[in-house]
């Protein structure tokens, strides 16, 4: 799937580029906007949930597919 400015495939990279990734894509966007991340390291579990909560954004839902893991993001202010 290609990239958009609300979707983010980070499939195939490992930690912590996900999340840096993740991160450089909602400074562009505005408050209250929602970011949807697929990732498939195992890492990214924990660390998507830990970078919204260390960052103030709110994450909205986290889904597992086998090894594909979808994160929807939204941007706090």
């Amino acid at each position: 799937m290609t990239d958009t400015p609300n979707h983010l495939d980070a499939t195939g990279l490992l930690c912590p580029l996900p999340v840096l990734k993740a991160r450089k894509r909602l400074q562009a966007l505005a408050t209250g906007d929602a970011l949807t991340v697929l990732a498939d390291d195992p890492a990214a579990i924990v660390d998507v949930p830990h970078f919204c909560a260390e960052a103030g954004h709110a994450l909205i839902s986290s889904d597992l597919d086998g090894p594909l893991q979808t994160y929807v993001i939204r941007k706090g202010g």
